[in-house]
């Protein structure tokens, strides 16, 4: 018996799935999202394209057209650490504190954004040994801080009008005095706990310790 014969025309081939589109904002934030833990842990220098490549999912040559090179990634990485940590102290309206209470909430904060953001000390410690050669090249840094500094003007002034601060105080020191008193003592927490044979790094710690920075902010600042 004949077999029958198939009709002519093209086979169809399998349908091939649709390609993802490439949505780069968000390859872009695992990116630097990747790189923060990459070079928190080992610096520019020891940091490894391969491995923010591999921690994000994206491959190197993505990197390198998004960002350049891996020096131009580390000030993003910096910019974006110090944009994240205004835009948190933001959130409160300073402006409607009290001159004290506005003082101690930036003090507060400081503290408290360094005891949650380890990486950014790390950070911060390495671009120091870089002697900030990379964020002397940001354009934004200075914008970041100018607002801050109005901040602390304003509560200087309107302090020394109500009798409560003391006359001719610098608004940048005040920020040094903030941003030092937190600083410090996260990036030496754990050399600090060797030496005194405490854990600096206990809750119970924490707070006295940040009680105290509030109080030799205000004891400095007051008449």
């Amino acid at each position: 018996m004949p077999v029958a014969k198939k009709p002519a025309g093209k086979s169809k081939k399998p349908a091939l799935p649709a390609k993802r589109p490439r949505q780069p904002a968000v390859t872009q934030r695992n990116i630097l999202d990747a790189a923060l833990v990459e070079f928190a842990a080992h610096g520019l220098a020891g940091a490894r394209v391969d491995e923010i490549a591999e921690r994000s999912g994206a491959n190197k040559r993505m990197i390198y057209e998004y960002f350049g090179n891996k020096e131009a990634l580390w000030l993003i990485v910096l910019e974006h650490a110090y944009e994240r940590m205004r835009a948190e102290e933001r959130t409160i309206d300073v402006a409607r504190m009290s001159p004290m209470e506005g003082m101690r909430y930036l003090m507060e904060f400081n503290f408290r954004f360094c005891a949650r953001n380890p990486e950014f000390i790390a950070l911060l410690t390495a671009e120091n040994l870089n002697k900030a050669s990379y964020l002397g090249e940001s354009e934004k840094i200075q914008q970041l801080y100018s607002p801050l500094l109005a901040v602390i003007r304003d509560l200087l002034e309107r302090g020394q009008r109500e009798g409560v601060f003391r006359k001719g105080i610098d608004p940048v020191h005040v920020y040094l005095t903030i941003a030092s008193l937190g600083t410090c003592f996260f990036s030496n927490i754990h050399t600090l706990s060797t030496i005194f044979g405490r854990d600096l790094l206990s809750a119970a710690e924490q707070k006295a310790r940040m009680e105290h920075c509030v109080a030799v902010l205000l004891g400095a600042l007051k008449v």
